[in-house]
Parts: structure tokens; C-alpha cells; sequence
């Protein structure tokens, strides 16, 4: 018989001391997308390259069975952050799903206290087309439109993370709240499973140009985790070589399914 599952702890990540208080969450209006140039240039190329992925073959198979990790990459609306991580996962071969921890699809509106706000499970291909016919020089001008036309090409709609089934062997969050969310829904999920996951903290701002440089990060965390031997027993190592190699802040916990 399985011993019951141990409740999740934070380790060394971030080390002791740090005094950071979280705002609320989730939060009551949502991230201004910048429209710096180099941003939606970006996102146009994103759009092209998930366009394509459905048409790459399979990565190589080793002649040596082991069985490659499932990633779940997550940020509060499964738009900006989690589809960027995503789509560069999808792109350099991974298997990878995504979804939101919030109450609902939070996007900017045409003032910081007029959200776009919408349910989880919204096709994003409808949310485009409202934005669309809203002001499409506002939403061109912010990105809105081109992170949505890429995030459409990847999947029907954003997901809740409470509402998911689906059994992740390794959850990348993107901001500590989420983080919280993700560990908190997973221990109220009682463990029946006793299946291990490791829940993972990467801070991003929530900005097209953060996310876009955070994903290469996301990137390089992947290929060690699915290059160790033994996962559970390198993350260690793995987490520490990471933060000397990316600036970004990092949590982790394991938790049980």
C-alpha cells in the first residue's frame, strides 16, 4: 500500500529571508500589454510558427524506452505568459498543455478599469473576432490580436486549471501566485493518485516582451528535465544550475496527484 501523500513544501528557491508580499489574487484588472514594435513583430513570427507545427514530424525516438514528460505550463489567463511557454515547448518538440489558474480570462480593455473579461473554455478564435470588431487598431496596437491569432493555431480555447483531469509529470508556473494556486488545488485534490508532480516557479512580468524572453528559459528547464536519468533525484541540481544561467526567481514543490 502506498503511504499517504506528505503535504507540499517550499524549498531553497527563493533562499530564506525574502520578504516579498504578493498582491492579491487574482487581481482585479488585468496586465496592459505593451505594443513596443519589437513585440508584435515577434508575435507575427509566433503566429507563422504555429502555424507550421502541426506539419514537423515527430522528434527522434531513442532505441531506448523512456517515457518523456508531459509539461503544463500555467499563468492566471492561459493567454500570454503559459501560451508563450506553450508554443516555444510545442515548437522544440516537447509534449506540453497549458492553462489558466484565475476566475476567469482577464484581458486589457480600452481602459485599465474596462477588462475584457471573459469564461474559461472561450474559443480564443471568438475572443479574436469581438476584439476584432471592438477596435482593431487598439488591439492591434497591443499585441491583443496577434497573441490571440497565434494562440488559436495552438489550441481551441483557454483552460482552467482546476477544471483540468489531466495528469502533468512536471507544472512550470509563471508567477508565485499562480504557483500558490497550482500546489493549494493539488493538495485539496487529496493525492489519491499518489503520483508524484513537480510544481515549478518561473517569475515573469506579464508582458509580451517578458514572456518572450522567459520562454527561451522555459525552454532550457525542459531539455535538462527530460535529459535527466532521474528526474526526482537531479532537480536539485538542475533548479540550481538554471537560476545561475537565467535571472529569473524560482520556486519549487513537489506535490501529488
Amino acid at each position: 500500500m502506498g503511504h499517504p501523500p506528505p503535504a507540499y513544501q517550499h524549498p531553497a528557491y527563493p533562499p530564506q529571508g525574502s520578504t516579498s508580499v504578493p498582491p492579491p489574487y487574482p487581481t482585479s484588472t488585468p496586465p496592459q500589454y505593451p505594443g513596443a514594435v519589437i513585440s508584435n513583430q515577434q508575435l507575427a513570427e509566433e503566429t507563422q510558427g504555429a502555424a507550421t507545427l502541426a506539419r514537423q514530424p515527430p522528434p527522434p525516438q531513442s532505441n531506448i524506452y523512456k517515457g518523456r514528460p508531459l509539461f503544463c505550463v500555467v499563468c492566471a489567463s492561459n493567454q500570454n505568459r503559459s501560451m508563450e511557454g506553450h508554443y516555444v515547448l510545442a515548437k522544440a518538440g516537447f509534449r506540453v498543455i497549458s492553462s489558466g489558474t484565475g476566475s476567469a480570462v482577464r484581458l486589457p480593455g480600452p481602459a485599465i478599469d474596462k477588462p475584457n473579461i471573459y469564461p474559461f473554455g472561450t474559443p480564443y478564435n471568438d475572443i479574436y473576432d469581438e476584439l476584432q470588431a471592438q477596435d482593431p487598431r487598439l488591439y492591434t496596437a497591443n499585441g491583443l490580436l496577434q497573441m490571440l491569432d497565434r494562440n488559436r493555431r495552438l489550441k481551441m480555447a483557454p483552460e482552467r486549471w482546476q477544471e483540468s483531469n489531466t495528469v502533468a509529470d512536471v507544472v512550470i508556473t509563471c508567477e508565485e501566485r499562480c504557483f500558490d494556486a497550482v500546489c493549494d488545488d493539488l493538495l485539496n485534490r487529496g493525492g489519491d493518485f499518489n503520483k508524484p508532480v513537480h510544481v515549478i516557479n518561473i517569475e515573469i512580468k506579464d508582458n509580451h516582451e517578458e514572456a518572450h524572453i522567459a520562454g527561451k528559459a522555459i525552454v532550457d528547464l525542459a531539455a535538462a528535465i527530460e535529459g535527466a536519468t532521474d528526474i526526482d533525484d537531479e532537480m536539485s541540481n538542475i533548479l540550481q544550475t538554471h537560476q545561475e544561467k537565467h535571472p529569473h526567481s524560482l520556486l519549487h514543490a513537489v506535490a501529488y496527484y
